[in-house]
């Protein structure tokens, strides 16, 4: 037997092989992921929907085609015959393909299945059915014996899956929620528990309902983190209530058309328009005072520590009606609260900022476009444009 020690491998004995996909750039076989979401935008049924997609070998929401195979799935939250078997026949599965896991069985008697503890018994189950091409397992956060916000205990819990992954050359989807907070920042850091959950994972999807060009809300399921291909692009999808069966009810997934951009940048609006917006007004409130100026730099710089963007925090100043002024040529841009106590009181400007109120645009981004707050006017001198 070979001494205990060190393993090294060689590059010269290694050859290199490409990413084997399950679905091209969203599913890699052989790999762990992560479908992560705010309650109720249906990230079980989209699950189901792709797991409906592998047993049928149907096509992909972008209408590329999927090898048919077996899938397995674990659910603590649903009931397979009542929930998940009417979901997935109503998205069209194959149902001899479907296998759930439904318990384990120790020293003869039957205990509920738990990813912690039983990953090993659920290989020897999947290499006895063969074929198995994607676990789901819902939810992901239950793999995790111990603490679930500690970065060491999660990779240890996770490795199972990997691992499981990685021998079976399946695609594993673990699907988790979405923390509160955390508005404008990545979504995939935004997975409840620790960051380990995304920094494991080879590909983050993100499924989220937004507000499209006409106002209308729409659900968008877009890649919020990938190691191994494109992290950007979606796709709109809607949930639809069917009839798979006679007296069976079941939502199923209809996709839509594609989207461009970023998980991030798909998801901005929406945070604007949701409880962060709130938080970030109020942070920015905190900052500042009707009665004396405040270095906007300044005022800003918690808001971008919190994670907001330069556009939250352009929108939270327009939501408190901001007064803007000029400092001098090297001075940059002030700001106050509206009200001030004592209008009759000389005014606390900062230096060289008379007449030079910001009155007939307002930059949104750095890239100085502007957004006409008023009918239009002569313009200003350039200093006297705020570029936000």
């Amino acid at each position: 037997m070979p001494a205990d020690g060190v393993i090294l491998v060689n590059g010269n004995d290694l050859t290199p092989e490409p990413v084997r996909w399950l679905w091209p750039d969203w599913l890699a076989l052989g790999k762990l992921h992560i479908l992560a979401g705010a309650p109720g935008q249906g990230k079980t049924t989209i699950a189901l929907a792709v797991a409906a997609t592998v047993t049928i070998g149907g096509r992909w929401p972008d209408r590329s085609r999927c090898e048919s195979g077996n899938i397995l799935i674990w659910s603590g939250e649903d009931d397979p015959a009542d929930t998940l078997l009417p979901r997935l026949l109503a998205a069209g599965a194959d149902r001899k393909r479907c296998y759930f896991v439904s318990g384990t069985r120790i020293g003869g008697e039957v205990q509920p299945f738990d990813p912690a503890r039983d990953m090993a018994a659920l290989e020897q189950q999947a290499i006895a059915i063969g074929g198995v091409r994607l676990l789901v397992v819902d939810p992901v956060v239950s793999a995790v014996a111990g603490d679930s916000h500690k970065n060491t205990e999660v990779r240890r819990a996770l490795q199972p899956l990997v691992d499981l992954a990685a021998r079976l050359n399946t695609a594993v989807l673990g699907i988790s929620h979405f923390s509160k907070g955390g508005a404008g920042t990545d979504p995939a850091s935004r997975v409840v528990g620790s960051i380990a959950f995304t920094a494991v994972a080879r590909v983050v999807l993100v499924a989220a309902k937004v507000k499209g060009d006409d106002g209308e809300d729409r659900r968008i399921l877009a890649r919020g983190k990938s190691n191994i291909g494109p992290d950007d692009g979606g796709f709109e999808y809607h949930i639809d209530q069917t009839e798979p069966l006679p007296g069976i009810q079941a939502s199923c997934i209809a996709w839509g058309q594609s989207v461009t951009g970023t998980a991030r940048e798909l998801l901005a609006e929406q945070d604007e328009q949701g409880q962060d917006g709130n938080d970030a007004s109020d942070l920015l409130r905190a900052e500042l005072t009707a009665d004396c100026w405040t270095n906007a730099d300044a005022a800003c710089q918690p808001l971008k520590d919190a994670g907001f963007t330069k556009k939250q925090i352009w929108n939270a100043s327009k939501k408190l009606r901001i007064e803007r002024k000029k400092g001098g040529m090297k001075d940059g841009w002030y700001w106050r609260l509206p009200g001030r106590m004592d209008p009759s009181a000389p005014e606390d400007s900062p230096e060289g900022s008379e007449g030079s109120t910001f009155e007939n645009g307002e930059s949104t981004e750095s890239s100085g476009w502007l957004e006409p707050s008023a009918p239009p006017v002569p313009s200003p001198a350039l200093e006297d444009v705020e570029v936000f």
